[in-house]
């Protein structure tokens, strides 16, 4: 039996939790934990029962992005598998862009690479004051190809500009003020800040809110088509096999600076 790497509930007015569950690795994302998410996304977006889906990490993090193991076992693989875990990247972050039920992202510390994603993908983002972002992806030579489309929706072009070049990490305030995060709250606070949110989703008639949301991505022009979302899994997976992207990974496990920073001597 496969380890339960992503946890689900439902309470009885219909609001679903679902719980990335990998917390001794700060709820890193590897090929397993992605199929079990998709798996929980589809199976609760099919659920008429279901009127919200809360978006939460176990332990001390929400998520610190992928897996650093699943990365190394990736760096050494075939295109093929490359490509594999690049169309599953993308395709879980589509998934959770594209559900139909209402989503909210709770977000305490580190909300970090494909992290930024979830939050992105998710309708309503509530986060602690301790929370903190990085869109980290270009530190190790590689594109965030996977959770572009999310970002610019999420964000915009200008500032997306900013943060997937620079890396940099930027704390909850510049985060609600780029448009990623919509509330701040007292760190342990969560449920009680997305108490009257949830309220107030629950108060509207559920097939309008689903037909409503469907919509705002129509008219809104946020749904990628097939093609484009391949588009960017094959940019993700070839990024890997560049220079840039050995070197950068290499960097990353042996806790050095790359060989593209020069500093100054």
């Amino acid at each position: 039996m496969s380890e339960q790497l992503i946890l689900k509930s439902l309470s009885s007015q219909g609001v679903a939790t679902i719980t990335l569950n990998r917390p001794n690795i700060f709820n890193g994302y590897n090929e397993e934990f992605l199929i079990q998410l998709q798996g929980t996304i589809s199976e609760l977006e099919s659920d008429t029962s279901v009127r919200v889906i809360t978006l939460r990490g176990a332990g001390k993090h929400f998520s610190a992005g992928a897996d650093v193991n699943w990365f190394k076992e990736l760096a050494i693989s075939t295109p093929e598998v490359q490509l594999a875990a690049a169309r599953l990247s993308t395709g879980v972050m589509r998934a959770l862009n594209n559900c139909k039920v209402p989503t909210i992202a709770m977000i305490h510390n580190a909300c970090f690479g494909g992290g930024t994603g979830y939050a992105a993908a998710c309708d309503i983002v509530i986060a602690s004051e301790d929370a903190r972002f990085a869109i980290t992806e270009v530190r190790v030579g590689i594109t965030p190809a996977p959770i572009m489309i999310e970002l610019i929706n999420a964000i915009g072009v200008r500032q997306m500009r900013r943060y997937a070049l620079t890396a940099e990490t930027f704390d909850v305030r510049e985060a609600k003020a780029i448009g990623l995060v919509h509330e701040i709250c007292a760190v342990g606070s969560l449920d009680v800040a997305a108490a009257p949110i949830i309220d107030q989703l629950l108060r509207g008639g559920p097939k309008a809110i689903r037909d409503t949301k469907a919509l705002i991505a129509e008219v809104g022009d946020s749904l990628l088509p097939d093609e484009e979302v391949e588009k960017m899994a094959r940019i993700s997976a070839a990024g890997r096999s560049t220079p840039e992207g050995i070197e950068g990974f290499q960097a990353f496990l042996e806790k050095r600076s790359p060989n593209w920073y020069l500093m100054d001597e």
